[in-house]
C-alpha cells in the first residue's frame, strides 16, 4: 500500500468523523466568547441526536429524500430551545455555569432515554433507512491528487461544517455582532457602559451553541450511528469541548483541532488496514487525541487563555 493509498483511506474518514465535532466546537466558541462556559455540549449533542433520529423515523415515509435535512433542522431548533435552560440558570439566576452544564448533560441523557423507552418500548430506536449518501464534489473531485483526497467519497454536512467554521470566524471577528459578543466575554461592564445588553448577547450566544450542538449530535447520529441509544453520544461533546480549548477559542482553530480528533478516530477504524498501524492496539489510537489534548493544555503547544469573563456572572453596576 502506497502513501497516497493510505491518505486516500484516512483523510475522507477523518473529515467524516470530524464534522459533528466541528459543529459542536463552534457552538462552544460562541457561548464562551460571550462569557458563558458551556460544559453541556455533550447533553446538547445527545438531545440533537435523539431528535434527529426520532424525526427521521417518524417522517421518512412522508418526506422522502428531504427527511435527513429536515431532521437536522428539527435538531437545531430543539437544541437551541433546550440550551435556554443553561442560559436561564447561568445568566438570569447567575448559577455556577459548570454545575448548570453538568446538569444539562444528565438531563438530556435521562430525558432522551426515557422518551425512547416510552416511544419504542426498548432501550434504543430502530435503524433509520433514509440518510445522507456519499458523493463526489463536481469538478473539484477531478483535480489530480487533491481531488480524490478531499472532495471524493464524502458527505455534504462535512463540507458544510468546514465552511461554517470560516463563516463563524467572519461573524465573530468582522461584524458588529461579533464585536459585541467578544466585548461581553472580555469586559461586560465596559460593554454595558457602551449600551450593549449583556444578558441578551449571552442568551443569543448560548442559544447558538445549543443550535450547533444539536446539529452536531444529529449529524453524528444520522451519518455514523444511524440509531439512538445510551451509547450514541459517548464523549463526543467533551471531545468537541477539548477541540474548542485546543483551538484557543477561535473558530478556525477549533475546526483544525476537530479535524485532528477526527483523524485520530479514523485511525482507530481503518488502522488495521494500514501496514504501519496494523499491530498497534486500537485502544491506543482511541486515547491518543485525549492524551495530546492534555499535553496541549499543559502548555506544550502554547498557552490557551479563555475569554477573561468566561464563567463569571455579570451583575449590573457591580465591579
Amino acid at each position: 500500500m502506497s502513501v497516497y493509498d493510505v491518505l486516500q483511506t484516512i483523510i475522507p474518514t477523518a473529515i467524516f468523523f470530524a464534522a459533528p465535532l466541528i459543529f459542536t466546537a463552534l457552538g462552544g466558541v460562541f457561548s464562551e466568547r460571550s462569557g458563558v462556559v458551556n460544559i453541556g455540549l455533550e447533553g446538547l449533542m445527545t438531545i440533537g441526536a435523539f431528535v434527529g433520529i426520532v424525526f427521521n423515523l417518524t417522517f421518512a415515509d412522508r418526506l422522502g429524500a428531504w427527511t435527513p435535512w429536515l431532521a437536522l433542522v428539527a435538531a437545531v431548533i430543539v437544541g437551541a430551545v433546550f440550551s435556554l435552560l443553561h442560559a436561564v440558570a447561568s445568566v438570569t439566576f447567575r448559577a455556577d455555569q459548570v454545575v448548570s452544564g453538568v446538569a444539562i448533560n444528565f438531563l438530556a441523557l435521562g430525558l432522551s432515554l426515557f422518551l425512547v423507552k416510552k416511544m419504542y418500548g426498548k432501550g434504543q430506536t430502530d435503524q433509520i433507512q433514509v440518510g445522507f449518501d456519499k458523493m463526489d464534489v463536481p469538478v473539484l473531485s477531478d483535480i489530480p491528487i487533491i481531488g480524490p483526497l478531499l472532495f471524493s467519497n464524502a458527505y455534504v454536512p462535512s463540507y458544510i461544517a468546514i465552511a461554517l467554521a470560516f463563516v463563524s470566524w467572519y461573524v465573530i471577528y468582522k461584524t458588529p455582532f461579533g464585536l459585541r459578543l467578544r466585548a461581553v466575554g472580555e469586559h461586560p461592564m465596559a460593554a454595558d457602559t457602551m449600551g450593549i445588553n449583556v444578558a441578551k448577547m449571552r442568551y443569543i450566544a448560548v442559544m447558538i451553541s445549543g443550535a450547533l450542538g444539536g446539529l452536531g449530535g444529529a449529524v453524528y447520529a444520522t451519518i455514523i450511528s444511524r440509531d439512538f441509544s445510551h451509547a450514541t453520544i459517548s464523549g463526543q461533546g467533551f471531545m468537541a469541548l477539548a477541540a474548542m480549548i485546543f483551538g484557543k477559542w477561535h473558530p478556525v482553530g477549533a475546526m483544525g483541532a476537530a479535524l485532528f480528533f477526527g483523524l485520530a478516530q479514523s485511525l482507530s477504524i481503518v488502522g488495521q488496514t494500514i501496514p504501519l498501524l496494523k499491530n498497534v492496539p486500537t485502544v491506543y489510537l482511541l486515547i491518543a487525541p485525549y492524551v495530546l489534548t492534555i499535553l496541549a493544555l499543559a502548555g506544550f503547544i502554547g498557552r490557551a487563555e479563555a475569554p477573561k469573563a468566561a464563567g463569571t456572572p455579570y451583575i449590573k453596576g457591580k465591579r
